[in-house]
């Protein structure tokens, strides 16, 4: 399976210190090494990275991981493939339009008999099953609200119950943002932890890095951090359940259910 991470703030954070435990799950101390990519919004654009290479070994991983780019939504991939060849077309996360907004998507699982008509709104590139499902998301919504974007809850709603049926070819942990919030959605692994004030220290799992947080922070900063498998050894994560959908948004889990 691959590996996940997103991050959802209130004010535009760094994603370096995430990143640098992430990035050895590509093929260091995991054997994810089928690619790798990350994307971070910045106000309504976007910033992709994408590499077929492990993201250990990757020239372009070390830049994001030294490059301190500030987001309030990023989502990262480390790929194993299972559909579709390693290839830079077959890398997540992928990128489309819809309502005038760019959406990211990032799956983790596999998808079995999973062949959905497609309308031609929005085609697949690669070969991927993530990739079709997240056309298929695309095209979902435009169907459902035509060409004005939901509310919040609206658009909740859809998502999660597409999320259902979906999920019955397969494992289906995916992250999902279009720069305003950040919805993940677990099938087997996925957790979350919430950082606020007052901030601790935090140590990764994967590299034997700490950072203080009350150093680097103000008293206002929210942020929630997304992963397949907790990043950090002294901090609570929370799993999600499995077939639950969570939302975040300003750095915080927001309840819809």
């Amino acid at each position: 399976m691959c590996q996940l991470l997103g991050m959802n703030c209130n004010v535009p954070t760094d994603i370096c210190f995430s990143f640098t435990g992430f990035q050895q799950r590509g093929g260091g101390t995991d054997h994810h090494a089928d690619g790798w990519g990350i994307a971070f919004f910045e106000g309504r654009g976007c910033r992709v990275f994408l590499d077929p290479a492990p993201a250990v070994q990757s020239p372009v991983a070390q830049l994001v991981r030294s490059y301190p780019i500030r987001s309030m939504n990023v989502i990262a991939h480390i790929r194993k493939a299972t559909h579709g060849r390693v290839a830079l077309e077959n890398t997540h996360p992928f990128m489309r339009e819809l309502w005038g907004r760019y959406w990211i998507f990032a799956h983790n699982g596999s998808l079995e008999n999973f062949d959905p008509p497609l309308d031609g709104m929005c085609l697949p590139v690669g070969g991927t099953d993530s990739e079709r499902a997240f056309c298929h998301l695309m095209q979902t919504l435009r169907a459902r609200f035509g060409d004005h974007a939901p509310d919040v809850a609206a658009l909740f709603a859809v998502v999660r119950d597409w999320a259902t049926e979906v999920a019955k070819h397969g494992t289906f942990n995916f992250l999902l943002s279009n720069g305003d919030c950040l919805f993940a959605h677990a099938s087997t692994d996925l957790a979350y932890v919430e950082r606020q004030a007052p901030f601790a220290t935090a140590h990764l799992v994967d590299e034997d890095v700490a950072v203080d947080f009350s150093e680097v922070t103000t008293p206002d900063d929210r942020v929630a951090v997304i992963a397949t498998l907790p990043l950090t050894d002294n901090e609570r994560w929370t799993p999600l359940a499995r077939g639950e959908l969570a939302l975040f948004e300003h750095g915080k889990r927001v309840d819809l259910a």
